[in-house]
């Protein structure tokens, strides 16, 4: 959770269910990872599996990203002064985080 949490909701809060579903899809693709490692499957299919895996999550990423540029980065905006230099900064390294990954 930021530092500079000043609105009583987070821009991902309408699709909160669609969220969650999503994570739970990859709760059971990690656990089906798992199982193919436990079951010695072919390293090349685990490996596509793993990749499966990454972009699900960086989907999830981005669509966390995007919500937040359009609610908690707007408002704070809107508002101007440290909150819009702070949340910007947030976003800024929060993107730096994701393309490291």
């Amino acid at each position: 959770m930021s530092s500079v949490d000043t609105h009583t909701h987070h821009g991902y809060i309408t699709d909160k269910d669609r969220y969650l579903n999503r994570l739970k899809r990859i709760e059971g693709q990690a656990r089906g990872i798992s199982r193919m490692v436990d079951e010695e499957k072919y390293c090349i299919d685990i490996l596509t599996q793993i990749s499966a895996l990454k972009s699900a999550l960086e989907a999830v990423a981005v669509g966390l990203l995007d919500d937040h540029l359009k609610h908690c980065v707007v408002d704070a905006a809107r508002a101007g002064g440290e909150e819009a230099d702070q949340k910007i900064k947030e976003a800024s390294d929060a993107i730096a985080r994701l393309v490291r990954s």
